[in-house]
């Protein structure tokens, strides 16, 4: 009897959690989602002349009491687990992104309860030394060869920038690392420091492409030894000094210092700290290229409290800087200049369909390293994830360069 009055008490609930999240999903004006569960079908949003289409199938009614208990977050869990599926889940998280002011009350819900255990997550991935190896270990020392299934032969993990809508995707990552280096105007002789070495493909391109040194640090194990075999095979062991150190811990001064996308896993905290560093490690007269996934000033303080799917699946520790933290870091801890700032977050967009493309036609493969099925919806919609978020502008990618004070002359930032 008991047993009956739970199962009765349950049902109710999620019949009641459906009802909020239903009328929470009514206030959608942009983009057409059509839910199908055991109760029916429903349809949220302009029927007609819509760019954005999703399905969405949802066969088991208590995955509406953990969306309305867990917020948005928790209907990501739901989705590793199976739970639901949808015709185009890129879609979908673009409908969710553009109407982001009409579901807030969803996330609202959540945050009273949600907050202290949040506050822990951040506090257990924070990004000390010792938890920056363990977080970059937790990403980046997955498997080279999944990485090497997803990306191009660059094995570039960052941003590309696309010439036109015919450049595949290995031409665009080469593209933007050219880009860095006229940016920079590094010559024959100089001497480059990069923090975050990934899989090595810009030390590469730098040192072979330009002829300078560079100097080039990760503390991923597999990323170090996939680069150090890399440059051998290369044959530029003379022209790049590849090291295994924080970047708390480097030392020496260098023309020029590149960070491509690796300030996403410094960490609100060490903002300062680590553009302190930078400074430090630049000639009175050095630049600095910075490129780096930001998210608008707006977000920024909500988005610090959270822990959101990124953060607890796929980057632990990882941060999104917005341009006012960038700003008050560089000017509260350095003497560097921003001299140019390039926002290409559409070009990001479509590398992500890229690797999203890449992961779909290497399923098989990738099935083969050991991979199960729940690993691989958590990166499908790791994917989807960020490539709505980069087309609906919730989140952008920048290339800055900074300088030193003594910097004289605007030669830099000439055609490129």
């Amino acid at each position: 009897m008991k047993a009956k009055v739970a199962a009765g008490l349950h049902c109710w609930v999620s019949r009641q959690c459906r009802r909020l999240l239903h009328q929470a999903l009514s206030r959608i004006d942009a983009g057409h989602v059509l839910i199908v569960d055991p109760l029916g079908q429903h349809q949220f949003g302009p029927s007609s002349d819509v760019e954005l289409r999703a399905v969405v199938r949802i066969d088991d009614l208590r995955v509406y009491r953990r969306m309305i208990f867990g917020g948005t977050l928790a209907a990501a869990e739901a989705y590793l687990n199976g739970k639901w599926v949808c015709s185009d889940l890129t879609a979908l998280l673009r409908i969710m992104a553009r109407n982001l002011e009409s579901l807030k009350g969803i996330e609202k819900r959540t945050s009273f309860w949600l907050g202290p255990w949040r506050k822990l997550q951040q506090w257990q991935t924070r990004n000390s030394k010792s938890g920056s190896r363990k977080n970059i270990a937790a990403h980046y020392d997955l498997s080279n060869e999944f990485f090497g299934l997803m990306l191009d032969e660059s094995m570039m993990y960052s941003s590309a920038i696309y010439r036109n809508e015919q450049t595949p995707l290995a031409e665009a990552s080469l593209a933007k690392l050219d880009r860095i280096c006229r940016k920079l105007d590094i010559k024959p002789g100089s001497h480059v420091l990069e923090i975050g070495t990934g899989w090595g493909g810009f030390a590469e391109f730098a040192a072979k492409h330009y002829g300078c040194h560079v100097t080039t640090t990760t503390i991923s194990e597999q990323q170090h030894e996939f680069a150090r075999k890399r440059f051998k095979a290369a044959g530029l062991d003379d022209q790049i000094t590849l090291l295994k150190s924080d970047y708390r811990d480097l030392t020496g001064q260098f023309d020029h210092v590149v960070s491509i996308e690796m300030i996403e896993a410094v960490g609100r905290d060490y903002l300062d700290t680590y553009f302190q560093k930078c400074a430090s490690l630049l000639k009175p007269e050095g630049t600095m290229a910075l490129q780096v996934i930001t998210i608008p000033d707006e977000r920024v303080e909500s988005y610090s409290r959270g822990v959101d799917f990124i953060q607890k699946y796929i980057f632990p520790g990882g941060f999104l800087p917005s341009y006012h933290l960038l700003s008050r870091s560089i000017a509260n801890k350095s003497d560097l200049r921003i001299l140019h700032t390039e926002d290409f977050g559409p070009h990001y967009a479509r590398t992500l369909a890229d690797w999203r493309m890449n992961f779909f036609e290497n399923m098989p493969r990738i099935r083969k390293l050991g991979m199960d099925d729940y690993f691989l919806r958590m990166w499908e919609y790791y994917l989807a994830y960020c490539e709505a978020g980069f087309h609906e502008r919730q989140i952008g990618v920048s290339q800055m360069v900074l300088a030193r004070p003594k910097f004289r002359g605007d030669s830099i930032l000439g055609s490129f």
